[in-house]
């Protein structure tokens, strides 16, 4: 038996879909801006790729959950 997906990468099928692009592509975007903060992050995918807030919050926090390890 398999756990659900819980958390920011349950949003991703849908942001996949959605978007037209693989999740990787978004980590990508954002990779040279996890130094700010989250919000500037998510302002930043929203403005510039017209992402929904929640998707945009679902890549950023888990970015940045991966990137405190």
């Amino acid at each position: 038996m398999t756990d659900a997906v819980k958390g920011p990468a349950s949003y991703f099928p849908s942001i996949e879909k959605k978007y037209g692009q693989p999740v990787g592509h978004w980590f990508d975007q954002i990779q040279d801006k996890l130094d700010q903060p989250h919000m500037a992050i998510v302002a930043f995918l929203k403005d510039t790729h017209a992402m929904g807030h929640g998707h945009a919050n679902a890549i950023v926090a888990h970015q940045l959950a991966a990137r405190k390890g």
